[in-house]
């Protein structure tokens, strides 16, 4: 399988199941079914990867101003458009969406780590590091 394919999976999986245990979590974050998380994943991705750049830059002197804290809002802004373009997602308000980006990007993260072949170094007992 081509590896650039493998990651790209790899990584809507990731965001799929960081989709599911959020709404899980929070209950202003629902979907109607699998196809409109699997989907709602899908679009999350192409918004982080296509607009929250534009947005970043476009925002600079506020997120300077605010040490960095703005960009939590276009998280929660680019789950609030995701919400709006894709059928059967839906999230309750501004600040539900402001807290599960924030809990999405923590979990993520941290399962991303666990991944094989992540390429995080692993502390080892005798101080050396190994490269995964």
């Amino acid at each position: 399988m081509n590896p650039q394919l493998h990651d790209f999976l790899i990584h809507w999986g990731v965001m799929s199941l960081s989709l599911w245990v959020a709404s899980g979590v929070f209950n202003g974050l629902e979907f109607e079914n699998k196809a409109s998380l699997l989907i709602s994943a899908l679009m999350l991705g192409f918004a982080n990867a296509l607009l929250r750049p534009i947005l970043i830059v476009l925002t600079l002197p506020l997120t300077f101003l605010t040490l960095g804290f703005f960009l939590l809002v276009i998280n929660a802004l680019m789950i609030l458009l995701v919400a709006k373009i894709v059928k059967g997602f839906k999230v309750s308000s501004f600040w539900t969406a402001f807290f599960a980006a924030i809990f999405i990007a923590a979990f993520s993260f941290f399962i991303e780590l666990m991944l094989p072949g992540s390429g995080t170094p692993i502390l080892i007992p005798s101080g050396s590091t190994i490269s995964t």
